[in-house]
């Protein structure tokens, strides 16, 4: 499956600001959606597509920090960037400790504004890529039967076998038994390789 190409969302109620940028974005080889306000693009943000969200700071209605609050809140926060025509300290200070990506002026030179872009669009691609290893990761501990996932308890604590099995009532045999499968499962060698999967996982064992 071919992954779709990461797209540059623009939200910005200045129509001939949202033209000029769309169109040097998309010579500048990226995919653009322009949004006239911030209730468009909230209507459909289309979190499952790869990318970032170029957004003006103050619109009628909805603000870009509104833009920014309403997608953390959705759980899944698109790289943000600001632009505005009158931006100020504190308000770049607020939106940059929300986790924007950059706060521009409108009259930013282009390369500092495609950095900016290039930026947002890896750090998507980081992040996503990060939330389906661990999806991939907690999808191979589901596969784990409860008895399994008992003994994977114990081992991350560091128990040898013969403890596990005066714990669990259960012959050593059989741990080691439980022990194969549940590296077979997961697809690892060792017991610290199982602790820093389930930490990985946010696992709480024990």
């Amino acid at each position: 499956m071919i992954a779709p190409s990461p797209l540059v969302r623009i939200v910005d109620d200045d129509a001939s600001f949202l033209t000029a940028i769309a169109r040097m974005l998309r010579a500048s080889g990226f995919a653009v959606k322009t949004f006239a306000s911030a209730a468009d693009f909230l209507a459909l943000p289309e979190l499952e597509l790869p990318g970032c969200v170029l957004v003006d700071l103050q619109m009628p209605g909805l603000s870009g920090l509104d833009v920014q609050k309403a997608l953390a809140g959705l759980g899944h926060a698109l790289p943000v960037i600001f632009v505005t025509g009158h931006g100020d300290i504190p308000t770049s200070v607020q939106a940059m400790r929300r986790g924007a990506e950059d706060f521009l002026t409108k009259r930013a030179p282009k390369e500092e504004l495609l950095d900016a872009v290039r930026r947002a669009l890896e750090r998507d691609g980081r992040v996503r890529a990060d939330r389906a290893r661990l999806e991939a990761l907690r999808a191979r501990l589901s596969a784990l039967t409860p008895r399994e996932r008992e003994v994977l308890r114990h081992v991350v604590q560091g128990r040898q076998n013969k403890q596990i099995a005066g714990d669990l009532g259960i012959h050593e045999r059989t741990v080691k038994l439980h022990r194969t499968a549940i590296t077979t499962k997961l697809d690892v060698h060792s017991a610290a390789e199982l602790t820093r999967l389930c930490m990985e996982a946010g696992e709480r064992e024990g």
